[in-house]
C-alpha cells in the first residue's frame, strides 16, 4: 500500500496548479486540501509549511484529516521541488522522460517557462512589460517545441507541460478578457497576434494542452479571473 499524499493548495495559485495537473496526469492517489489564502488557519504555517505558502505537500505517516497534519509526516514545499518529488514518486509514470538528454530538455524547458513566460505576461498583466517582450516570450517557447510532437518534450505529457500549462490557462483568461493594467485593448490584441501564423506552433500546442481533461478538472477559470481582478486592484 502506498505512503499517503496530502496537496494543499489553492484553485487560484498557478503554482498549485502545475502540482494538481502532475498529480492527475500521474494518476496518482493523493488528498487535496484547499487553503484560503486570505484567511489561512494557524496550523498550516505551523504545521505543514511555515513560510505560509502553497502548494505544499504531505508525504506518509498516518492517515489523518487534511487539517490536523501528523507529525509524523514529512513536509515538501515549493511547487518545482515538489514536481521533482512526484517523478521519483512514480518513476513509471512519464513525467519525466528516462533518456538523460531529455531530461535536461525538460528542466530547461521549465527554466525557459519561468524566464519567457511568467517573467514576461504577469508584469505585462501588471503593466510592467511591453506587448513585445511578451511575443517575444511566447517566440522563445515555440522555438523550443518540435514539429510534430504532441508535447513540450518527448512522446509523453512530462512536468515540463505541468509547469507552462497554467500560464497557458491564465494567458487565454487575459487574452479573452482583457484584465490587466496595461492600455485597454492590449489584451485582445496579444490574442488576436497569437492567432497569427507566427504563432501557429505555439497556438497548437496550447490548444492541446488546455484540451486535456487534467486541464478541465483543475482549472477554475471564474475564480482565477476574480483573483486577478482582486489583485490588480489592490496594486493600483
Amino acid at each position: 500500500m502506498s505512503e499517503q499524499l496530502t496537496l494543499y493548495f489553492s484553485k487560484i495559485s498557478r503554482y498549485s496548479h502545475k502540482v494538481e495537473l502532475a498529480l492527475i496526469e500521474a494518476n496518482a492517489p493523493y488528498t487535496a486540501y484547499q487553503v484560503d489564502l486570505d484567511n489561512k488557519p494557524e496550523w498550516f504555517t505551523s504545521k505543514v509549511n511555515p513560510v505560509g505558502e502553497v502548494p505544499a505537500v504531505t508525504y506518509g505517516g498516518p492517515n489523518v484529516n487534511p487539517d490536523d497534519p501528523s507529525p509524523l509526516s514529512a513536509k515538501i514545499a515549493e511547487s518545482n521541488v515538489i514536481l521533482e518529488f512526484l517523478v521519483d514518486l512514480h518513476p513509471d509514470s512519464g513525467l519525466m522522460p528516462n533518456d538523460l538528454v531529455l531530461r535536461a530538455k525538460v528542466r530547461f524547458f521549465i527554466d525557459a517557462t519561468t524566464k519567457y513566460i511568467e517573467g514576461m505576461y504577469f508584469p505585462f498583466i501588471e503593466g510592467n512589460e511591453s506587448f513585445e517582450n511578451v511575443l517575444k516570450g511566447i517566440e522563445f517557447i515555440q522555438g523550443l517545441l518540435e514539429e510534430g510532437r504532441d508535447f513540450a518534450v518527448g512522446d509523453h505529457y512530462t512536468i515540463a507541460d505541468a509547469c507552462i500549462t497554467p500560464h497557458l490557462a491564465r494567458l487565454k483568461i487575459v487574452t479573452e478578457t482583457d484584465i490587466g493594467s496595461f492600455p485597454v485593448g492590449m489584451g485582445y490584441k496579444l490574442g488576436e497576434e497569437l492567432k497569427g501564423a507566427k504563432f501557429t506552433k505555439f497556438k497548437k500546442y496550447a490548444e492541446r494542452m488546455l484540451g486535456r481533461p487534467s486541464l478541465k478538472q483543475t482549472c477554475d477559470e471564474e475564480a482565477i479571473t476574480g483573483y486577478l481582478k482582486r489583485f490588480l486592484r489592490a496594486q493600483f
